[in-house]
């Protein structure tokens, strides 16, 4: 008799867990979402140099101010049908396709994680939760350099602080913890800084190429160097394949004599760094 009342509660444990679990992955989703709305808003004003905390959001074609019916991620551009409320102009599909995008990767790297509501250990969550505002960064600074062909500095300089704070929760709860890799690291990184500040600035010179070398060492210190390296290679095909698909179809985005600075690469670095980090994932994990 006890045995069967340890199979029902054991029955009814598994299937609470999984119940649990499923709404664990709805709401990274639609954290996932939410983010991805800000992302919009982020990669808008970072540029210009705008508030992206307390100024309210509003509509770029009749500059209304944004109600929370209106923000809704998903949701609003559908009930909407696609169109600001109050002007009638079209809204872009990028917002709302970068909503559903982003609430699909933070779900995958939690997948990749295995996270359980009942069974995942605090070090992972710590690492899910530093590693979603890993991900955040790299979305803000793909979309900046999508735009504009150039790398965020703040962005990045936000990416180092979430990483350096990561670096000390380590070196607290790890007893054999690595330190002298991210001394490197950071000694790399003041270098390039150092050469940014003192060189290029002096000299007037674009800065592209020392912008993208500090988002790789971003990458060094996150997703180690096996994933960096096979974010570079997968990068270095993709610009071979987007230039051979210009000449291809005989379009002007890549002329002879253009430079390569203009190819936005940090945009290429940072998805393919998100999909070799998943899917790395699921292999070691």
């Amino acid at each position: 008799m006890h045995k069967v009342y340890a199979l029902i509660y054991i029955k009814h444990f598994k299937v609470n867990g999984e119940n649990m679990n499923i709404i664990l992955y709805i709401l990274i989703f639609c954290i996932g979402a939410l983010f991805g709305s800000f992302f919009t808003l982020a990669v808008y004003r970072i540029p210009l140099g705008k508030d992206i905390t307390h100024e309210r959001s509003f509509c770029p074609n009749c500059n209304h101010r944004l109600e929370f019916l209106d923000l809704i991620p998903i949701l609003s551009y559908l009930f909407l049908g696609g169109k600001c409320r109050y002007c009638k102009q079209k809204i872009r599909p990028r917002y709302f396709l970068l909503e559903i995008m982003s609430g699909v990767v933070f779900v995958l790297f939690a997948v990749s994680l295995n996270l359980d509501i009942l069974h995942t250990d605090m070090n992972t969550w710590i690492y899910f939760i530093f590693g979603i505002l890993y991900l955040a960064s790299l979305f803000i600074i793909a979309g900046i350099d999508k735009d504009r062909t150039y790398i965020q500095k703040s962005v990045l300089l936000f990416g180092f602080i979430i990483q350096t704070i990561y670096i000390i929760y380590l070196y607290i709860v790890e007893n054999n913890f690595n330190i002298y890799r991210y001394v490197i690291y950071l000694s790399i990184i003041c270098i390039l800084m150092l050469i940014d500040i003192f060189i290029l600035r002096k000299k007037a010179k674009n800065s592209y190429v020392i912008e993208n070398l500090l988002l790789c060492v971003l990458m060094l210190g996150y997703t180690y160097e096996t994933i960096t390296i096979l974010t570079i290679i997968f990068t270095l095909l993709c610009i071979a394949f987007q230039t051979l698909l210009a000449k291809l179809s005989k379009k002007k985005n890549v002329r002879k004599n253009e430079n390569i600075t203009q190819i936005p690469i940090g945009f290429y670095l940072c998805v393919t760094n998100i999909v070799c980090l998943i899917v790395t994932n699921f292999f070691i994990l």
